[in-house]
């Protein structure tokens, strides 16, 4: 009988499924990780709330300021580009049918909406995410976090959650800020290409967006305010060992952030269609 030839593929396919297995079970052991540290954060946040007086002020204003205050010129600029870009790209297909005016819709709508909150939440993703699990990273593996639980010193109480209450905070004020540079971007683009004045393209923005449409938009923020935040925290959390370590969880909590945000975004795009919004 002759004998049964190896199948050159088996070891490569093996090897293959193996890696994808290990990937599988690694995420699934850090969205599990993730909910527990999310739960950990709601702990602490309820101490707060039974006792006030443990409420780190101090932390909360500062984060307030370098997350918030500091973003403000960055984010405008790119709000303000935005809505430019938007107002140019429909202004050639307007114009073929006479619908200048309905710049005004299709830029309210869009900023306000979509535009506005996303690029909002995706700067802050870039900048405010990544410096925080950079923080957090860098005590991580210097083994400050370690020091701070011998002293007594809960390291949620004094790292996470001011990050957390101050992204909350400011993150729809930007989106607010955002959404009035973007359409006063369009209205430039709109005023230079369009030939529609100031005075007619407010009176359709008025009417063209109401104040749910605003609302939806301003909705958003919290909640990628606080997934910035608690996906930027939990991958500081879990550097270890050197500089290299905190490198890569930074790099992890900035796509991590971006790409649950969109999940968001996407998510509540759904439900709003399904209410009717």
């Amino acid at each position: 009988m002759p004998a049964i030839a190896p199948n050159p593929a088996a070891g490569p396919l093996t090897s293959a499924l193996a890696r994808l297995g290990m990937r599988a079970a690694a995420v699934f052991e850090q969205g599990v990780a993730l909910f527990a540290f999310i739960g950990e954060c709601a702990v602490a946040f309820a101490g707060w709330l039974a006792h006030p007086a443990r409420i780190r002020w101090r932390p909360i204003l500062f984060n307030i300021r370098g997350a918030g205050f500091d973003a403000l010129p960055i984010v405008g600029l790119l709000a303000f580009l935005l809505g430019i870009v938007v107002a140019y790209q429909g202004a050639d297909q307007l114009r073929q049918y006479g619908a200048n005016i309905f710049v005004a819709d299709l830029l309210g709508l869009s900023m306000l909406r979509e535009f506005a909150p996303l690029i909002t939440a995706i700067i802050i993703a870039g900048r405010s995410g990544s410096a925080y699990a950079a923080q957090i990273g860098a005590m991580s593996v210097s083994e400050e976090i370690d020091a701070m639980r011998t002293l007594g010193i809960a390291p949620l109480e004094m790292l996470v959650l001011p990050k957390v209450i101050a992204l909350l905070i400011v993150l729809p004020l930007l989106t607010v800020f955002a959404d009035v540079l973007g359409v006063f971007g369009g209205m430039l683009m709109a005023r230079a290409q369009l030939d529609v004045g100031f005075p007619e393209f407010l009176d359709r923005f008025t009417k063209a967006v109401g104040v749910t449409d605003y609302l939806i938009g301003i909705c958003k923020a919290p909640v990628f305010a606080g997934i910035i935040a608690v996906v930027g925290c939990f991958q500081g959390f879990r550097a270890q060992g050197g500089a290299d370590s905190v490198g890569r969880q930074t790099t992890r909590s900035v796509v991590q952030a971006i790409f649950l945000v969109i999940v968001a975004d996407a998510l509540f795009s759904i439900a709003f269609s399904a209410l009717g919004l």
